[in-house]
Parts: C-alpha cells; sequence; structure tokens
C-alpha cells in the first residue's frame, strides 16, 4: 500500500507531540510557529507536563487527542521517540515529521539502530514518515508550518506573493537550514513556494519520494532539491524520467562531490570513476540541472516559473540596453558560456534603427543608451527584438534602482509577457528597488541582479527544453541481438574472475564488436613466428595471463615485430619478463596482433559503481586521460544519440574532427562500439564488474576502429 504523503503535507489535524510553552526552546518554537499562521484544522498539543499549552488544552497521550490525527510532529528526546511513533501507529495516524535529532548522524551504533527502528515501524504502520534530524517543513497552501526555522516566525513578508501567475517552486532538501534559505532567497524575488520540505536522515521517506507525489499532485512547476547521498537509485532515475516527461524541471545541488580516496581497481576504467562521475551521468541522462549556490539555482528556477511553455529553441542571445559597457560584458558572458549573440538580421534592425538615436547601434547588443530608454522604454527595445528569427530568448540589460520608470510600462510589460513567444530576462547592473521587483513579477518578468546567473538561466533553459524534446522523441532501440545475451552467459559462466584479452574478445565479438586486427594465441616460439608470417607485416605480442592485468607494466608487450628473428626474440623477451614480473601467474599463451593502423586513441570502459550500477565510459587517450582526466560517462544501455551527445562533451572532442590536413576520425564507428559494448555491460549487470578496451584505436573516416586491448573483470 503506498503511503499517504498528502497526509503529511496536508494534513486535516496535526499533533504536537513534546510540544511547550513559548520560550522553552524549540519545542516551544514549533508550536509558536504554526499558530502564527491560519492553517485551517485543529491542532492538539501532545504534553506529560502540561494541561494547557500557548493557549490549547494539551493532552497526555496521542492515544487522548479528541479526533482523527493525520500528522503527528515530534520533537522529543530521541530515546522517547519510537515509542511515540509506535504509538501513533496503533491510533492510526498517518504520516509524522521527526525533528528530534540523536540518531544515526550521531557517532556510535545507537543512534544507527534507534534509526532502523524508526524505518520498521513507519513500514509496519505504512506511515509517511521524514526525519529525523529534520528541521520540519511548510505547506504554504495550507498555512502548515511545522518548523523551529526563523523563516517561519513573525514577518511583514506574507509567505505567497500577490502575483502567483509565474508558476510554483517546491523546495526537498535534507539538510533542514540550509533547505529554508532557498525560500529565504526567493520570496524577496516574489516567487512563488508551495512546499519547503526538510528531510533530515531519511528514515523512511527519500526526498525524492516527496518530489514523485508532488510530481503527481500536478501543482508544482519546478523543483529545488539538495542531496546529500542517494539512497535508491532505482528511485532518482524513475522520479528523474517522470520529472522530465512532465516538463518540471529538477535543479539539484549534490553535496559530497568528492571521493574519500581512490580505491584499488583493475582496470583505468574503475580508477578513473566514482560515485560522483555516476550521478553525474544519471543526472545528465534525464536532463537533471546541477546548481552550485543557493542565488544560482533560485534564478534558475525562477526562469523556468516564469518562462515555462516558452523555452528557449536554442542558444542564440538577443541583447538590449541603455548601458554600452553592460552590453559588451554581458556578450562576453554569454559567448563565455557557450550561447551565441549574433548579428541581428536587417528586418529586426530596419524597425530598431528609427528608434535610436544616431550613437546607438542595432546589430546586438541593441544599445538604445539612455535616450532611448526614457523615450520608448525597455518594452520598445526588446519587444521588436524578441521577435527576430535570429534569435532565441533575449536579455533586457536595465536600472532598477528606481522603480518610476518600470510603474509607467507596467501595462506594456504585461502586455509584452502576453504576446512574447520567447523568454525574456531583466538584468539589474544596480541593486533594484523592492517595487522594481514587484512590478516585473506582476508584469511576469523575473529580475536578476547576478550577470552570471542570468546568463546560466538562459543556456539551462535552452539545453533543457532541447534536451527533454530529444528524449520524448528518441525511442530506446536494441542493437545487438538478443541471443548474444546467452552465449556471453555460458562464457563467463565458465570463466575464471579475470578474463584476459584473449578470453574477452569472443564475448566482445558476440555482441558485434569487431576486434578489427588479425590475431592469433600461441604457445611457443616457432607458433610465434609462423603465426607472424601468417598474419604478415609489423605483429605485436602481448602475454595473456588473468593474473598480469597491466601487461605493458610487466613488460609483457612488443610492439612492431617485423621479422622472424625479431618475432622470436620478442618472444623470448616478454615471456620471461612476464614470470620474473609475477612467479607462479598462470599464463594462457602469447597473442600475436597485426599492428593496427594509425587513428586516434580513446579509451572506452564499463564500471560496475556499487550504489548506481553499471556505467560507460568514454575518453581520449593518451595524455587526455592519463593527465587530463577528458573522460564522460553515461549510465548503460546507451542510445546512439546518447553516445553521439557523450563525444560531443569531450573536451577534446575537436582532436576527433579534421585535424591538421588529416581527415576527420571515424565517429560513426566509435558510436556504434558504445552503443553495444553498453548492451553487453547492461545484459550482464550482475555478472561483470568491468571491462577495459583501452586503447581502441579510432581510424580515419569510413575505416572503422580498432580494440587494440581488451580486459573484463566479475564480480566477486
Amino acid at each position: 500500500m503506498k503511503r499517504d504523503i498528502g497526509a503529511l503535507l496536508n494534513p486535516k489535524s496535526v499533533a504536537v507531540i513534546g510540544a511547550a510553552p513559548k520560550g522553552q526552546g524549540l519545542r516551544g518554537r514549533i508550536l509558536e510557529f504554526m499558530r502564527l499562521h491560519p492553517f485551517a484544522g485543529p491542532i492538539y498539543p501532545v504534553s506529560r507536563s502540561h494541561s494547557e499549552v500557548q493557549g490549547l488544552k494539551a493532552y497526555a497521550t496521542i492515544g487522548d487527542c479528541p479526533g482523527p490525527v493525520d500528522l503527528a510532529v515530534m520533537i522529543i528526546p530521541a530515546k522517547f521517540v519510537a515509542a511515540e511513533l509506535e504509538a501513533c501507529g496503533k491510533a492510526g495516524v498517518k504520516a509524522a515529521a521527526i525533528v528530534s535529532s540523536g540518531f544515526a548522524e550521531e557517532p556510535g551504533e545507537a543512534g544507527a539502530r534507534m534509526q532502523a527502528e524508526l524505518r520498521t515501524i513507519a513500514q509496519r504502520y505504512n506511515m509517511a514518515v521524514t526525519g529525523p534530524n529534520s528541521e520540519g517543513f511548510a505547506s504554504i497552501d495550507a498555512a502548515l508550518l511545522p518548523t523551529f526555522s526563523p523563516v517561519a516566525g513573525p514577518s511583514d513578508i506574507p509567505l505567497l506573493p500577490a502575483n502567483r501567475s509565474n508558476g510554483r517552486v517546491a523546495l526537498v532538501a535534507q539538510s533542514g537550514g540550509m533547505g529554508f534559505s532557498f525560500f529565504d532567497r526567493g520570496r524577496p524575488k516574489e516567487m512563488a513556494f508551495d512546499y519547503i520540505v526538510t528531510t533530515g536522515n531519511e528514515a523512511a521517506l527519500e526526498g525524492l519520494d516527496i518530489v514523485e507525489h508532488l510530481i503527481d499532485e500536478g501543482k508544482t512547476d519546478a523543483f529545488l532539491l539538495m542531496l546529500e547521498d542517494v539512497k535508491s537509485p532505482e528511485t532518482f532515475k524513475r522520479v528523474a524520467e517522470k520529472a522530465l516527461r512532465a516538463g518540471k524541471p529538477l535543479i539539484v545541488s549534490k553535496l559530497g562531490k568528492t571521493d574519500a580516496g581512490a580505491r584499488a581497481a583493475a582496470s583505468h576504467t574503475a580508477a578513473l570513476a566514482g560515485s560522483y562521475a555516476s550521478f553525474q551521468a544519471l543526472a545528465q541522462r534525464y536532463g537533471v540541472i546541477e546548481g552550485n549556490q543557493v542565488e544560482e539555482m533560485v534564478d534558475i528556477a525562477n526562469g523556468f516559473l516564469c518562462w515555462r511553455g516558452r523555452l528557449p529553441q536554442g542558444r542564440r542571445v538577443g541583447i538590449c540596453t541603455g548601458s554600452g559597457g553592460g552590453g559588451v560584458w554581458l556578450s562576453d558572458t554569454c559567448m563565455q558560456a557557450g550561447l551565441e549573440v549574433p548579428a541581428l538580421d536587417a528586418a529586426t534592425r530596419a524597425i530598431l534603427d528609427p528608434l535610436l538615436p544616431s550613437y546607438g547601434t542595432s546589430q546586438n547588443p541593441v544599445d538604445g543608451t539612455a535616450q532611448a530608454i526614457r523615450q520608448i522604454g525597455y518594452v520598445g527595445l526588446a519587444g521588436p527584438l524578441v521577435e527576430s528569427p535570429v534569435i532565441d530568448g533575449v536579455i533586457c540589460i536595465m536600472s532598477a534602482r528606481s522603480a518610476e520608470g518600470l510603474t509607467h510600462e507596467k501595462e506594456k510589460l504585461k502586455a509584452l509577457k502576453a504576446t512574447a513567444k520567447k523568454p525574456i530576462l531583466m538584468w539589474s547592473y544596480t541593486i533594484p528597488a523592492p517595487a522594481s521587483v514587484e512590478v516585473l513579477s506582476e508584469a511576469g518578468f523575473p529580475l536578476y541582479t547576478n550577470m552570471q546567473n542570468v546568463v546560466a538561466t538562459m543556456r539551462h533553459m535552452g539545453d533543457w527544453n532541447a534536451h527533454r524534446e530529444h528524449f520524448l522523441k528518441v525511442p530506446d532501440v536494441r542493437t545487438t541481438p538478443v541471443s548474444a545475451k546467452e552465449v556471453v552467459s555460458v562464457a563467463l559462466a565458465k570463466a575464471g574472475p579475470v578474463l584476459s584479452e584473449a578470453s574477452s574478445k569472443p564475448l566482445l565479438q558476440a555482441y558485434g564488436l569487431a576486434v578489427g586486427a588479425k590475431e592469433k594465441l600461441v604457445g611457443s616460439r616457432e607458433d610465434a613466428i609462423a603465426a607472424a608470417q601468417a598474419i604478415g607485416g609489423p605483429v605485436a605480442l602481448k602475454v595473456q595471463s588473468p593474473d598480469i592485468l597491466h601487461k605493458t607494466e610487466a613488460g609483457a608487450v612488443a610492439l612492431g615485430a617485423s621479422n622472424a628473428d625479431e618475432v622470436g626474440a620478442a618472444y623470448d623477451r616478454i615471456t620471461a619478463s612476464a614470470k620474473a614480473y609475477k612467479a607462479g601467474a598462470k599464463v594462457e599463451g602469447v597473442l600475436v596482433q597485426a599492428m593496427a593502423a594509425r587513428g586516434r586513441e580513446v579509451i572506452l570502459g564499463i564500471n560496475r559503481d556499487p550504489q548506481f550500477g553499471p556505467m560507460l565510459m568514454l575518453g581520449l587517450g593518451g595524455i587526455h586521460v592519463e593527465v587530463l582526466k577528458d573522460v564522460v560517462f553515461a549510465p548503460v544501455p546507451v542510445a546512439r544519440s546518447e553516445a553521439e551527445a557523450m563525444i560531443g562533451r569531450l573536451k577534446g572532442a575537436a582532436l576527433l574532427g579534421p585535424v591538421r590536413g588529416q581527415p576527420a576520425a571515424d565517429k560513426a564507428a566509435l558510436v556504434d562500439m558504445i552503443v553495444k559494448l553498453s548492451e553487453l555491460a547492461a545484459d550482464h549487470k550482475d555478472t561483470i564488474a568491468e571491462i577495459d578496451l583501452n586503447p581502441v584505436i579510432v581510424h580515419n573516416d569510413g575505416a572503422g576502429a580498432t580494440i587494440a586491448d581488451a580486459l573484463i573483470v566479475k564480480v566477486k
């Protein structure tokens, strides 16, 4: 049975367990703050010490409350919480918000055991439980704020702005204090929040469970999230995809981005991977927008709220300004962020030019100077600009220090917002008057005071819109035969824990991954010479052993042997080196392999993240992966379009194009290899821990790609 999160966020009645008189710490403050707001239902203080609390009759136990209770808010010592939660379950309480701390966040095992008990009780009674160690929540429409955050305290600013036409945002955060800070930053910008939910240690409900409920509820248009961890990757995938399909952006700050330390790994792929890299890969797939600061995330959300349904169709920005210097500075910032600032089309310039003084310009940025701003206003500049066919969105530079001019333009601003088919964002280079924010908000425009944030908002709106449109259009089509799965399953079951290159390649070939080079596994010097003569041309010789994972380090590789003497000497040398490197290593033989044609080196691999599952890694070879760590990740399986996007995200992607007279690399062959490798990894996600194809040599366009070395490591 599904937990009733509606009873948590929109209860008809609430009990406060541990309620205390005003002035008695947090226990008194929660009830005090709740009563500051006009929640329509009854509030029942539960206290063993008082018969009356803050003018309300108090009850000794939850069972003594005179009517049914939907939600219990708990702020009592940790050691009593489990018993009270059990009592709530027996009394039919549907939900609980546990503010009390002293659980798994404490050192030692006692707190973790108590937290596990809360999870068990919540499951037994199918209760929707947030916390422990949270700061409560705010349900704005219900005027219910069971929290001790100062944000819920006395204030001259109403919880909701007077203008509510711009959409609603919800904040879900594990951190209590930081969670309410988003509201504190967003409300002065006239943003309308419908929920602020802090989830604490998440003993029972994850923050993503809350998000999924709100997506299904349908009132919320965008989400701000602060995630300290992802307890259930499957929930993350499901909710992120649901949000993307519903057209509701997730703007997320993921804490804990750095790994505590590098772990030993058999392959380059595993060594370069990490939990944050895996999180980023999932976020990329489902269009999750990562933010780094509270103000930035709030500003991005504000753009989406104001322009939902009319997002940019590309990255082309039009700029209008009364400050020439501001226009140049903003243009540079746009270009640095990957946006374009194209020259305006002749038809739009013909409309704008008569409106500008002789010393203004309509080329883009449109610099009307202060004179045009006084005569035709910001609407006069932005209106024609937003209609230009070479523009996807407009940023209007202004001084909002005084609201006088904006007030005169208010009705024109409203009309512009109603008719504009593309977003217009306002950036004030001066500190705006509160009245300016109100006027623009009432007209439907977000106002920005940070140049980086207004640019980031325009970029994220366009990128998210394009990503969503593509995600909804592209079907998930398998490229490899289903029969390959059984063939490889049988081979893996017979194989040892590590498969050498010679043992790995038949599995790769079953999935259509062409190894490219002619090769033969031999067991003697004479056989090596014969194999090289049969192959023809220079060859590579490699010792094959599941006990020697890094053959080059062991001196167990020889390249470019051209004749019988060189092949024989190379065979003797590398077999002796392998024995010296690791005595007793199991040697399967020596792989004699045609030297691959020249091309660009890349590395392809699979790493089975213990939390997020198999991740495919793509990186440029050589110094790019060893020193610059130029790699990207994606969860498996990977569709063809996603593989193409992965190549584009590499910092050195241009190296795969035409360079210094060389033709472009065969990116189509690389894409094909990425897709097939991802399907192999997805089919055997419970068996394969790592795959390392390093290097893969991508030849000139049309000539394919060669897997020059391979390694498969099974799950232990």
